[in-house]
């Protein structure tokens, strides 16, 4: 397994030194379990091939592992001349499970296992895992209902604690539950710090905060002077660059098109390929704008976020001291993190969400994020660095639940305080740290 992978050979603790809460490296430990392992996990009991996606370097060969009986790593030339040779051939002497790890090195491998599939389609054969879509360049994806894709993020705070099943926030808030609360609660600072630590296994468990940060620098450098134009879709890694940059500069935010591309000195069409890519990377998302006939003049622009805090600091060259004094950056940075520990239990959560935002045309009424439900209800979430919210901090809450009526199932303003309490009906101020309770 790779050391790090997972943080498998190494635990994170938190501590409270003055207010300020800190992860620390204690001594070996085993593997650090994952939200997505039970799914993983179900799914190959029923299915015969799974792909696990998501961003480079966030544990997914170390989780797959654990489900395989043989790895194949075809990123290794004397481990991939048998599959590019004769990939039905060689996975058909591979024991199963087998797991083909960094398949992009030999795209081929694909056409193998949707033979394989049909011919034989027994549960718990294959697993697939990567980091960069090669099925990018082709017309057509030869796994399509052969090959089940299951996204994997970040680590979460409840999976560095090593409490990955407290990461069921939505579909408990749903059911009307009272989140638990851990027994840590930082506040403001404490939160930057652990959205700064970043979901990354190895530089948040194991590298002290001026190595994590040289590590981050070296996996954008990784993203747009090597992963980027492997697959021939960079001609200029610097215009590249600029433009990861300006994206994490606005990160959390929602702004038009043209302030992305021109404040990164590119045109449209080049900014429109730069964010497919790293949207395909799995390092950018586009939350899109949530739209109802209830509801009038609602923008339809996306909230663009990094997939990670910690990365967006490292593309703008901010420290924890610039985001505390910037209050922009630092509400920019609390959204970004927030919406990292929600993204990996969206895939797992039995409601079935789909997240959301929602802004009102000329900014009057704006909701952070959203998650529909597979019944077409919604949870609400502001998200505040204040300590202790009032109601008016809840106002768009209040505004959405009154116009949605019985459609708005509950509605939070997350802060950085310590307590749980009401702020209207179906209305709670939560702590952060909730989302790991």
């Amino acid at each position: 397994m790779s050391e790090y992978g997972t943080g498998c050979c190494r635990k994170a603790v938190l501590i409270n030194v003055e207010n300020w809460y800190l992860y620390t490296v204690a001594p070996p430990a085993e593997y650090k379990r994952r939200i997505v392992d039970s799914r993983l996990r179900d799914l190959f009991s029923e299915l015969p091939a799974l792909m696990v996606t998501g961003p480079r370097a966030t544990g997914k060969t170390t989780t797959a592992e654990r489900l395989a009986r043989a790895v194949v790593h075809l990123d290794r030339p004397a481990e991939a001349v048998a599959f590019e040779a004769d990939p039905d051939a060689a996975l058909a002497a591979s024991e199963e499970p087998v797991l083909l790890d960094e398949w992009q090195e030999v795209p081929g491998v694909l056409g193998a296992v949707k033979r394989a599939v049909d011919r034989d389609a027994r549960s718990g054969r294959f697993l697939l895992t990567g980091s960069v879509r090669a099925d990018l360049e082709s017309m057509t994806w030869p796994g399509t209902g052969r090959i089940v894709r299951v996204p994997m993020y970040g680590l979460t705070i409840g999976e560095l604690e090593g409490r990955p099943t407290a990461g069921h926030f939505i579909d408990r808030f749903a059911a009307g539950e009272a989140p638990p609360l851990p027994q840590q609660r930082p506040d403001l600072p404490g939160y930057i710090e652990l959205a700064l630590l970043g979901g990354f296994p190895e530089p948040a468990i194991r590298l002290t905060a001026q190595a994590r940060m040289a590590w981050l620098d070296s996996y954008v450098d990784q993203v747009v002077t090597r992963d980027a134009p492997a697959i021939g879709a960079v001609r200029d890694p610097a215009l590249l660059r600029r433009y990861f940059e300006t994206y994490a500069l606005n990160t959390a935010g929602i702004v038009a098109d043209s302030t992305i591309f021109e404040a990164a000195g590119i045109n449209r069409r080049t900014a429109d390929s730069y964010e497919r890519l790293l949207t395909n990377m799995f390092l950018i998302e586009a939350v899109p704008s949530w739209t109802t006939n209830r509801l009038q003049r609602l923008s339809s622009r996306p909230k663009r976020y990094l997939i990670d805090a910690a990365l967006a600091t490292s593309l703008i060259r901010v420290d924890r001291t610039a985001v505390l004094r910037n209050g922009d950056l630092m509400g920019r940075i609390l959204d970004t993190f927030v919406s990292s520990q929600l993204r990996p239990e969206i895939a797992v959560a039995t409601t079935r969400p789909r997240i959301y935002h929602l802004r009102e045309e000329h900014g009057r009424h704006e909701i952070d994020l959203m998650a529909e439900l597979g019944g077409g209800t919604v949870l609400a979430f502001e998200i505040k660095a204040s300590s202790a919210p009032r109601a008016h901090d809840a106002r768009h809450l209040v505004w959405l639940r009154d116009r949605l009526g019985e459609r708005f199932t509950r509605g939070a303003v997350l802060h950085t305080g310590t307590r749980i309490y009401e702020l209207g009906e179906r209305i709670l101020a939560l702590p952060i740290c909730a989302l790991w309770g």
